[in-house]
């Protein structure tokens, strides 16, 4: 970078110093002593169109003694396509001669030049063409004279070619109409006034590589660039955009214009260690051409290789074969092509042993390098090269040799060289045009066609539009640009070994739509290693579902692990947590519905506390039968045949109200469930301690002077029952009336259910409920208690006592075991709670006098309950 910035610095340098001696030209009218003017191809005309081509690609540099008269210039690797070029600007113009019909009277010359693909010999070229014109066409030595009939110039190819050209012409405002210089630099106005260009801006080129590496997926490429202001400047636009695409570049080298092998080796290996498998070059084709070369020597395959426009359909890439299987499948935007008719017959044409060969200095260096052979021809400026060739014969044929030159199949920089001339010649007609007083210059003056002035065909060159012979519009926008349109053509080696360019799509930049620029037939392309299939190119696979990108420290974004999602959270981008009443699903892709959890019908459990309960009721209900069948006997008369029925009858509401339990909450069953359970429960414990009283007031009655039994008869009881239930009721109507309890979803986040519940609405008031019957049965507990030693007909005590044991063990166990309960669970509690204290009050109370009744009928006497009596007082 540092020795392009002081190249750079040397031109500028140069630049100014051409001015200041373009200058001392205008006062004194001579060229500077010792110095030799530059080979040129001259024809002569009204209108001389100047022109620069880089015939050669390189500039062997002379070592400066600074004690003797510096050597003259000499160009090396003499470029078939770029003289190609130049004969289709000559073939432009002397078509334009001979229809006459776009300028009428008018004839246009040219004087060319070979600028050698390097910026000082393109200065020194157009340094000339603006200061001198020889006096005769073939004498390119002669001393100089003052005058400005170069009002154009039409070159350079290569952009760092023509920002030194375009920085020189712009202070003089002569138009510039490059024909393959795309730099998006040179777009910029304030810098290059006037430069134009019928070559498409590299901002364009670069939006269609974006749009072709979006469409394929890639997200892990490389690119590889030429150290010049081409391939720099394209190579910074695609890096910078890539990037906001969400794409990363896996690694971006130069190629630097020595082309030392150790660098280049350096950077395929950053390749080969990259993992990256496609890869943007760009670059001109000599560069591209270098870093092939050490990919061959390196054995690097497989790599999916997409080429900027400057060597999408060069020769010298896809004519050998040794680059063949490198290059097979490889990808790139080239310019719109054309079939100029003629232009093969006009390059066929050249002979160097014509009459007006002598003129041109560029033919035979051509023609020696085409057939390897020796002119003998030396200039004094210049010698060629030709040891160890032999003589011409002089019936060699340019028709018999194949190489680029005479290869017209795809003429696109010959094209734009094409439209270049035409565009001039338009712009001068439009010239030719002018009205007097409505011309577009100060005091609606109209130019002079006797004394061009570039200024002012720079005017009319910048509203030039018009629609060629093949259909294709050309005009210039604000910037100098034409419109963009690119054809996407793809290397494709055919059966007989040769590489063809093959269209596979194209891409329009003045398409509206930004995702309809680009068009590709896939089902066309054949990819590198002829594969049918789009070769992939990223740092980490794509993430398969259910898990989520976790980015690797110290790496570029697009190289991430993949990390499974937590249960609850799904993959869209990153791991999303699902709502709290959804789950993820078995991939981890969507977010489906929580299951609900609740005690049901369906579930076993719930299956077998309904059968318990069933059977509970089913019990109770028989031994009610029993009583009832033998209600006359003494053991069902003794033991207050009212309460038993009624007690019964509360143990199997208790039975039923735990099949309340046992559905989805729903408002109803919310409100039924503990409020039923509760006076259900009272009414029960109410039943016993009735019982339990009438025990101890039956024993007590029997006392001599005793009357409390009249207090306690069949009334009282009913009162006592009613009057113990009744708070219940009261307590539970409160509880419905302040906070009810309702249908509750509890939603953990870290759990795939969602658990339906009752809520209390007032835990006091459950407590209130469950505290009013333990109050009960503890009070019963007592009364038993104390009753246990009765005389043994009244033995109902003990069995009370038992039951209530019973009964407040399972309750006392219930509230630690509710409270642990998770979910379901803690309704699975409270109903085993309520069966096992109804079954513990059923057995405890019914099953010893139902096994009188039905197993022991000799017992079910009253001479046998009375001999008991008498038998315990002998105790």
């Amino acid at each position: 970078m540092l020795f392009l910035n002081k190249a750079r610095l040397v031109l500028f340098s140069l630049l100014w110093t051409g001015i200041f001696a373009y200058d001392s030209y205008q006062d004194q009218c001579e060229i500077i002593p010792g110095t030799m003017s530059l080979p040129a191809l001259e024809k002569k005309g009204d209108i001389i169109l100047g022109g620069l081509f880089s015939l050669h690609d390189m500039v062997v540099e002379p070592s400066l003694s600074f004690t003797s008269t510096p050597p003259s210039t000499q160009c090396t690797r003499f470029n078939f396509r770029t003289f190609r070029w130049m004969q289709t600007m000559i073939f432009a113009i002397e078509e334009i001669n001979r229809k006459g019909n776009l300028l009428p009277n008018i004839t246009l010359g040219y004087k060319i030049y070979d600028s050698c693909s390097t910026p000082h010999q393109a200065l020194k070229a157009v340094l000339e063409l603006r200061g001198t014109e020889n006096n005769s066409a073939g004498n390119t030595h002669q001393q100089g004279v003052c005058h400005e009939s170069i009002p154009a110039v039409i070159g350079d190819g290569g952009s760092t070619q023509s920002l030194v050209v375009a920085h020189f012409l712009g202070v003089f405002h002569v138009p510039q109409v490059s024909y393959f210089s795309s730099c998006a630099c040179l777009s910029d106005k304030n810098k290059f006034p006037a430069f134009l260009r019928t070559m498409p801006s590299d901002f364009f080129q670069v939006d269609a590589l974006l749009q072709l590496v979006k469409h394929f997926g890639w997200t892990w490429v490389g690119v590889i660039a030429g150290d010049d202001d081409y391939g720099r400047g394209g190579a910074n636009i695609f890096v910078n955009e890539v990037t906001k695409l969400g794409a990363c570049v896996a690694l971006h080298e130069i190629i630097p214009k020595n082309r030392a092998q150790s660098t280049i080796s350096s950077i395929v290996s950053n390749i080969q260690s990259s993992g990256v498998w496609v890869i943007l070059v760009f670059a001109v084709e000599q560069d591209a051409a270098a870093l092939f070369d050490e990919v061959l020597r390196m054995e690097l395959a497989g790599i999916q290789w997409l080429a900027s426009e400057a060597w999408s359909t060069a020769a010298i890439l896809s004519t050998p074969r040794k680059y063949h299987h490198i290059l097979q499948g490889s990808m790139g935007f080239a310019i719109r092509r054309a079939d100029i008719p003629g232009l093969r017959d006009f390059l066929l044409r050249l002979n160097p042993l014509s009459s007006d060969a002598s003129n041109d200095p560029f033919l035979a260096p051509f023609w020696e390098e085409v057939f390897q052979c020796s002119l003998g021809v030396e200039a004094e400026d210049q010698k060629y090269n030709t040891e160890g060739n032999p003589p011409c014969s002089g019936t060699e044929e340019l028709g018999s040799i194949a190489n680029i030159y005479s290869d017209v199949s795809q003429l696109r920089i010959s094209y734009n060289v094409y439209n270049a001339v035409y565009a001039l010649a338009h712009a001068i007609k439009a010239m030719r045009s002018c009205v007097k007083g409505k011309g577009p210059f100060l005091q609606q003056a109209c130019p002079d066609m006797d004394s061009i002035k570039p200024w002012q065909l720079l005017h009319y060159i910048k509203q030039v539009k018009y629609f060629n012979t093949f259909g294709d519009e050309t005009k210039f926008d604000g910037n100098g640009d034409p419109r963009a349109m690119y054809d996407l053509v793809n290397w494709q080696l055919k059966p007989n070994g040769k590489m063809d360019f093959v269209t596979v799509g194209k891409f329009d930049e003045t398409t509206a739509a930004s995702h309809h620029k680009l068009q590709i037939q896939e089902e066309n392309i054949l990819w590198t290693g002829n594969q049918t299939k789009v070769p992939l190119s990223v740092c980490s696979n794509v993430c398969p579902p259910g898990t989520r990108k976790a980015i690797r420290p110290n790496f570029p974004i697009c190289c991430h692990d993949c990390v499974v999602c937590a249960a609850g959270e799904i993959n869209a981008i990153e791991c999303i947590q699902c709502l709290p009443e959804f789950w993820s699903s078995a991939e981890k892709t969507a977010c489906i519905p929580k299951q609900m959890e609740f005690l049901s019908f369906s579930d076993t459990m719930g299956i077998i506390l309904m059968v318990i309960s069933l059977t509970g009721i089913f019990t109770t209900c028989f031994v009610a039968f029993i009583f009832y069948c033998h209600r006359s006997t003494p053991i069902v008369r003794a033991n207050n045949s009212e309460l038993s029925f009624l007690l019964l009858l509360s143990l199997t509401l208790c039975f039923l109200c735990s099949l309340i339990f046992i559905s989805q909450p729903s408002k109803l069953s919310c409100l039924l469930r503990h409020t039923a359970f509760g006076i259900t429960f009272v009414l029960c414990i109410s039943c016993i301690l009735g019982k339990t009283i009438v025990v101890l007031i039956a024993f007590k009655a029997t006392l001599p002077g005793s009357h409390v039994i009249k207090w306690f008869g069949p009334l009282q009881q009913r009162i006592i029952i009613t009057c113990c239930t009744l708070v219940q009721v009261i307590i539970c109507t409160v509880w419905l009336v302040v906070a009810p309890p309702m249908p509750q979803k509890l939603m953990p986040r870290d759990s795939p259910i969602v658990i339906l519940l009752c809520d209390k609405g007032s835990h006091l008031a459950y407590a209130l409920v469950l505290g009013y019957i333990g109050l009960l049965a503890f009070l019963c507990l007592v009364l038993a208690f104390l009753a246990r030693k009765l005389p043994d007909n009244f033995n109902e005590a003990r069995i009370i006592t038992f039951s209530m044991i019973i009964f407040c063990a399972v309750w006392i166990a219930f509230i630690p075991a509710y409270i642990s309960s998770p979910g379901k669970y803690s309704t699975v509690t409270e109903v085993f709670a309520i069966l096992a204290s109804s079954y513990g009050l059923l057995g405890c109370i019914f099953a010893p006098k139902c096994y009188i009744i039905l197993l022991r009928p000799e017992k079910n006497t009253r001479k046998h309950l009375m001999s008991k009596t008498s038998t315990s007082k002998r105790f």
